[in-house]
């Protein structure tokens, strides 16, 4: 990929800057349940109830009550807290340098399928880990689905990043590890990039500027 053509970026959060363990949430959250329970999330589809917290369409509380009739938790407010965010790991210190160094050079943006729950938690994460304001400080704007009312794979999410900052699709690159947010961003004229594993965002701009 020529980078000397991209001057904007745009950022997935979970399994791009953050990394994520879905299976523990999840593994967690059947530990709450009061018999054999099948949770429905996972990266690439989740029930109703989840679509309702990303969009924020839901409380937490309503989340919370939700699991808890859908799937017979027997849980207070803090334990089921606990076992969502379980899936949340670390933010490894040379992704916060690369984002340092990219936003010099570059327009970046976040964009996140996400709830307040876990935000509350990146930002904790943060802030124990580094010694940087905020997530946000490190992008020029963050979309966060829970608070614009979209989530990707829609397009009006993409659409919106890119009318508010004037951004032209052909200079934009999106990275993402969600095939389905890929192809809806390919769709509507954007370079991309699908980081599945072992390759890291580090990986990827370390092998690009060679």
């Amino acid at each position: 990929m020529d980078l000397t053509q991209i001057n904007n970026i745009i950022f997935d959060l979970g399994g791009v800057i953050i990394n994520l363990d879905y299976d523990k949430s999840i593994r967690e959250l059947q530990k709450l349940c009061k018999g054999n329970c099948n949770i429905a999330y996972s990266q690439k589809e989740q029930s109703h109830l989840f679509d309702l917290l990303e969009t924020g369409a839901c409380s937490n509380e309503e989340f919370r009550n939700g699991l808890r009739e859908a799937y017979q938790l027997e849980a207070t407010d803090e334990e089921i807290d606990e076992a969502w965010n379980a899936m949340l790991l670390d933010i490894p210190q040379e992704r916060i340098d690369l984002l340092l160094e990219l936003g010099k050079r570059h327009r970046i943006f976040l964009l996140s399928n996400t709830n307040d729950i876990h935000l509350q938690r990146f930002n904790q994460i943060v802030a124990h880990s580094f010694t940087i304001p905020s997530l946000d400080s490190l992008f020029e704007k963050t979309y966060y689905s829970h608070l614009v009312g979209k989530r990707k794979p829609d397009a009006a999410i993409f659409e919106q990043i890119l009318a508010e900052n004037n951004l032209q699709k052909s200079a934009t690159l999106f990275i993402d590890d969600s095939i389905q947010h890929i192809h809806s961003a390919n769709s509507l004229g954007l370079h991309t990039l699908h980081l599945q594993p072992p390759l890291t965002i580090n990986k990827f701009f370390a092998d690009v500027a060679r």
